[in-house]
């Protein structure tokens, strides 16, 4: 990245005095649910609590370490439970957190929109491309 374009990142990271993220919790929520990944895997957790090899199978696309990742993270933020059954072998599932239920609707309305919306975001890309 260039000089110029770092410079312009940094001033757009970089924290104010004016605000702390107590004031607007929104980037950091969106950073959290709004990844390649995390979106997904609480789409799929909404339908109930899954295996890992079940979310693995229902995503597609994900590496076994994303998958990994994404559910370390998501349950650190309390998001989702991890449970482990005392079975031989052992036996784990994922299921979403009551914190969840609250935006489960507009997690899916976005999924449902984003199936919608890709071949005209596609179309579109594919026309300003040819443009430019």
């Amino acid at each position: 990245m260039s000089q110029r374009n770092t410079a312009v990142t940094d001033q757009l990271t970089a924290p104010t005095d004016a605000s702390s993220p107590e004031d607007c919790p929104l980037p950091e929520v969106l950073a959290l649910i709004g990844d390649k990944w995390s979106a997904q895997v609480l789409v799929q957790l909404g339908e109930g609590p899954h295996r890992f090899t079940q979310l693995e199978r229902a995503i597609e696309g994900i590496s076994r370490r994303m998958l990994t990742v994404s559910l370390r993270n998501l349950e650190r933020n309390g998001l989702i439970t991890r449970t482990v059954y005392p079975d031989s072998p052992p036996r784990v599932e994922y299921a979403t957190t009551a914190l969840v239920e609250d935006i489960r609707a507009p997690l899916e309305a976005l999924a449902a929109w984003a199936r919608y919306a890709s071949p005209v975001i596609a179309a579109a890309r594919h026309a300003y491309d040819n443009r430019h």
